[in-house]
């Protein structure tokens, strides 16, 4: 009988349009998590493409290589983002890369993987969330402050020859593109209102007072 049963719930869940098993070893906060996860990558792959139509000279540092190949390396890698070329930098290290005036490497890769892998991280290195996971309120909000960063350090750090490091909004002392900071802001934002939904979660106050203060990337506390 309860086998019986079993059959008939499962066959009324799966006709249910749009429903997914998986769904139902999930809370709403977790659903509301992979949503972000999602976004949040969207925007890093979106900011990659933006990125090498500004700067694409950083691409041809590596011979053959096109913004679709850099598209599949930052998709292959599920958790870690570690490649020989960054001798394995991640997170805040590889962004650091980016603005290092002895770097000679393709600082929109590793600008990308730094963020992309400091983004993971936030998430636990998961695509997706269940039940058992739990988000570190903090950790989000401080990735959020890193972003803050990073969009700083883009616009103000400048190469010994007073060039910027990498072309974003401005270009020849002429703002002429806004749309860097819009897709800057909406990662900023995805991390600052998710941390508060898993501070709500978890009947946590989220610390907010990291501030970017000296302008320098702050490890996650993790």
């Amino acid at each position: 009988m309860r086998c019986i049963l079993f059959v008939l719930l499962f066959t009324c869940l799966t006709a249910c349009a749009g429903y997914e098993i998986k769904n139902l070893v999930k809370s709403d906060v977790d659903m509301v998590a992979d949503q972000f996860i999602e976004e949040s990558r969207g925007a890093v792959r979106e900011l990659v493409v933006k990125l090498y139509g500004r700067n694409p000279a950083e691409l041809r540092k590596i011979p053959g290589m096109t913004v679709e190949g850099r598209l599949a390396q930052l998709r292959v890698h599920e958790r870690e983002l570690k490649f020989a070329e960054l001798d394995g930098a991640q997170d805040v290290v590889a962004m650091n890369l980016a603005f290092d005036p002895d770097y000679n490497g393709d600082r929109v890769f590793a600008l990308a993987v730094g963020l992309g892998s400091m983004l993971r991280k936030a998430y636990q290195y998961k695509p997706e969330m269940f039940l058992t996971d739990t988000l570190d309120p903090d950790v989000l909000m401080t990735s959020a402050r890193n972003v803050e960063v990073l969009l700083w350090k883009l616009k103000n750090t400048r190469k010994p020859s007073g060039e910027h490091y990498l072309i974003t909004h401005e270009y020849r002392g002429v703002v002429d593109n806004l749309s860097f900071e819009r897709l800057f802001g909406k990662i900023i934002v995805l991390q600052e209102m998710m941390a508060r939904i898993a501070g709500d979660a978890n009947s946590r106050t989220v610390n907010t007072a990291v501030h970017a203060v000296g302008k320098v990337f702050i490890p996650l506390p993790i």
